[in-house]
């Protein structure tokens, strides 16, 4: 079975969790819904879990071809994700989801405050043309004043490849197609554009709530060096007193 077919091929089943929404194929019961309002209230209190912790996400990986929607800021057509010498946001959310109606007021306004030269999207996987209508989409899109490049992944392989298990999800994805960033649950509209302008500079933020990640050990050496050599001038001190 191909790869595309098999993730088509998931349950239609949601859960709610940290901050956010599982990945579900289509709405939830209403009892889920009424749920997740609450769990986008922890969500915007900084809830988050690391979506990237089930990534497959690699530099090196084909991008994926996502269909575009004619809607306000969007066109009707194709693009690919991620697309190699430009950094690249992608806003995870479902319509059905509670917290991504309060999350897009953050994304409008990270939309108008970022260069023209991200590529700054959103994305759903519901399957527009049978569980939603394309009008419906629309609506829902105006409703909540989106104004940018809208996307659907219906097979879902996007959400795999980047690990996201919950809605919204954003993912920051850098020059060299390598993830700068991912954060589930609500997030403001400073730490939006933090994050991708970051990924602009070339620096990196961790795959989990967005701070900063030491990987230099050099530090820690030279404070146990510095300790080792103070041991050694105590011990010869000692030994010419003696």
């Amino acid at each position: 079975m191909r790869r595309r077919d098999l993730i088509a091929g998931l349950a239609s089943v949601g859960v709610v969790a940290g901050g956010g929404i599982l990945v579900t194929r289509g709405p939830p019961t209403d009892e889920l819904v009424d749920d997740a309002a609450g769990d986008g209230d922890r969500a915007s209190d900084g809830d988050s879990t690391d979506p990237a912790a089930n990534a497959t996400a690699d530099a090196d990986e084909d991008p994926i071809e996502l269909e575009t929607v004619e809607a306000t800021g969007s066109e009707d057509g194709s693009i690919t994700v991620p697309e190699s010498g430009r950094v690249t946001f992608v806003d995870f959310f479902a319509t059905w989801c509670a917290p991504c109606k309060k999350q897009m007021p953050s994304l409008a306004e990270a939309a108008d405050r970022v260069p023209d030269e991200v590529r700054f999207l959103s994305v759903t996987n519901e399957l527009v043309g049978r569980t939603l209508s394309e009008d419906e989409l629309r609506a829902w899109w105006d409703d909540h004043d989106g104004d940018w490049l809208l996307g659907v992944d219906p097979t879902a392989e996007l959400n795999i490849r980047y690990g996201v298990s919950g809605f919204p999800t954003a993912v920051v994805i850098d020059a060299d197609n390598r993830v700068r960033w991912s954060h589930e649950g609500l997030a403001s509209t400073d730490e939006l554009v933090a994050q991708i302008e970051a990924a602009l500079e070339g620096e990196g933020g961790s795959e989990d709530d967005g701070n900063e990640v030491e990987t230099d050990d050099t530090e820690d050496g030279n404070e146990t060096g510095g300790d080792d050599a103070d041991a050694g001038d105590n011990a010869s001190a000692d030994a010419e007193s003696t």
